[in-house]
């Protein structure tokens, strides 16, 4: 299964780059947080391959520069992290890139792309959820920022964004 694998999230890869993935048009609810999305065709086809269906799970390191910090300080815009455990064919270690959110009462992360070690940037759609009060935020040292108490959260695969 393993030389399996690597191959084919390659050709996956390739194809969603040539296909496009966006992330624009997510609307802000009046406290900041973001508003409904819908997951684009291509990142749900993509997650139909790697046989990724709503609710599957694994656990994420939310900002991979903070990975042994407790607590952390997150920003608005862009994050990098990277799951601890597999997740369906995605290896622990693959980066989740996606976008932070914290205007709401929580913090938001929506991904949009994993990158599994060695292989193409893959379309997804995955959010980080609140459980045990992972996103559960004080408020920052400055506008746009949130302290988290935890570096870990649980990342799911979802089919749109609510």
């Amino acid at each position: 299964m393993f030389l399996m694998k690597k191959p084919f999230l390659s050709a996956l890869g390739i194809c969603c780059l040539a296909l496009g993935c966006t992330t624009s048009g997510v609307s802000l609810r009046p406290d900041g947080g973001p508003g409904p999305q819908k997951c684009p065709e291509k990142a749900l086809e993509a997650m139909r391959i790697l046989r990724l269906r709503p609710g599957d799970s694994s656990t994420v390191v939310i900002d991979a520069n903070q990975s042994s910090q407790s607590p952390i300080i997150v920003n608005d815009g862009p994050v990098e992290s990277h799951l601890r455990d597999e997740m369906g064919f995605l290896d622990a270690g693959t980066r989740m890139y996606g976008q932070i959110w914290t205007g709401g009462p929580n913090v938001v992360i929506r991904y949009y792309e994993a990158r599994p070690p060695d292989a193409e940037p893959i379309p997804i759609c995955a959010v980080a959820r609140l459980g045990h009060g992972q996103l559960k935020k004080k408020q920052g040292p400055a506008p746009g920022t949130a302290e988290l108490e935890f570096s870990i959260a649980g990342i799911y695969i979802v089919d749109g964004f609510r």
